[in-house]
């Protein structure tokens, strides 16, 4: 399709540099209508004050959907009930808000009539796999312009130079060139200043999250009550799932939980360091496996276990609505009925730690755990038990003695 048959364009826009400058370089290029859609997933003041600013660069329409309780309920929550963490601790803020803005970008092309959607991805990023594998995945014929990989700027710096050029106002600086996203669920810092994987960030640039030096020398204990794996109430009050997220970023961020500092694995194939700030989702991340502990069957969680990489790694790659993440899904949320109780947890000097765990449905027995005297299990038992696990063990060892007692 030639650039003069686009008609009517929607563009992810969140009023930082990138969009900004791509709002204004779409309508003197593409000549179309733009409806510049938000999605409010959690940024705070962030979201105010667009409406103005993208109808002063251009926009023919501004869209602002309050999607903070879906993106909890519905992409936060099914995530964290697969205990997903990419490459071990990266626990996604930025991957699984992607395929739900996308999907709303999607609502509001088709409620508009448009025909095309647009981006703010770099050719570099992952976000522009995840951004375009969701809306195909919605609508195989929408078209889509990423104009990191059409234009002739190439860094950051020359957008803020186009934003000047064009009087478009922008937060980035040249002084303060890093790239930051916040949602509901974190922040994530990368680019510019922190492209040095040796260097330690600022402590100015986190939101989020105290110093763990500066935390309170008072430990706060919080207890957390899931239904079926997920998270229902905080301290015995019951909370919406965007609501507990929130209160939990408040809690973890002035004890200083939730930072990571990560050299990670793109999928387009190079490696990238970003900085992280997840003090809600570390804390349920921990209370989810705290609960899972005395209510999982044991095979069934290591069968679970050992498909996490690969979901996560799902996420991580875009491919949100692709059929494999929906099985494993369903396979996960199947695993999680049953898992329903409490779980307590300590906040100090930036860490959340496990210090209590308790359910109606608990397979955890006392009566057979303990140390102590008692009459329900036959220690004898465990002759036989090994024995039997250790055959193929003895076989081999047979094996390798009679081939050291041959003559050379």
């Amino acid at each position: 399709m030639s650039k003069n048959q686009y008609k009517k364009i929607v563009l992810a826009y969140s009023g930082g540099l990138d969009t900004s400058v791509i709002l204004a370089w779409l309508k003197e290029t593409y000549k179309g209508e733009i409806i510049a859609f938000c999605a409010d997933i959690g940024q705070a003041e962030e979201t105010e004050g667009l409406a103005e600013k993208a109808k002063l660069s251009g926009a023919t329409e501004f869209v602002l959907r309050d999607l903070r309780e879906e993106f909890a309920r519905d992409f936060c929550f099914p995530m964290l009930r697969a205990n997903a963490a990419y490459e071990g601790d990266y626990l996604m803020g930025t991957s699984i808000a992607r395929p739900l803005i996308a999907k709303g970008m999607m609502d509001v092309a088709r409620e508009f009539g448009a025909d095309t959607i647009s981006h703010g991805a770099t050719g570099k990023g992952n976000d522009q796999v995840r951004f375009e594998l969701t809306a195909i995945a919605i609508d195989p014929k929408i078209n889509i312009i990423a104009p990191w990989r059409e234009w002739d700027l190439r860094s950051r710096s020359d957008c803020i130079a186009y934003a000047q050029k064009h009087g478009i106002p922008v937060a980035a600086t040249k002084e303060k060139p890093y790239s930051m996203d916040r949602n509901l669920f974190h922040i994530s810092y990368e680019g510019g200043i922190l492209e040095d994987p040796w260097l330690e960030p600022d402590e100015s640039m986190f939101i989020l999250t105290r110093d763990p030096g500066k935390a309170p020398d008072k430990p706060r204990y919080l207890t957390i009550r899931y239904q079926d794996g997920d998270p229902i109430s905080l301290d015995g009050e019951k909370m919406s799932p965007a609501a507990i997220i929130q209160r939990l970023n408040e809690l973890g961020g002035e004890h200083g939980v939730g930072r990571v500092d990560k050299v990670e694995n793109r999928y387009v194939g190079m490696k990238s360091r970003g900085v992280y700030e997840t003090p809600g989702g570390t804390i349920l991340h921990k209370a989810h496996q705290a609960v899972e502990s005395i209510t999982m069957d044991r095979e069934v969680q290591r069968l679970r276990d050992s498909l996490i990489p690969e979901y996560a790694s799902l996420i991580y790659r875009g491919f949100w609505f692709s059929p494999e993440r929906l099985v494993l899904q369903a396979m996960i949320d199947k695993a999680q009925k049953g898992v329903s109780g409490e779980a307590r947890i300590k906040l100090y000097k930036g860490n959340a730690f496990v210090v209590g765990r308790r359910s109606d449905n608990s397979l955890y027995h006392q009566e057979y755990a303990t140390f102590e005297a008692d009459d329900v299990f036959d220690q004898s038992d465990a002759t036989g038990f090994i024995r039997l696990n250790a055959l193929r063990l003895r076989i081999r060892a047979l094996r390798e003695q009679k081939k050291s007692t041959r003559p050379v």
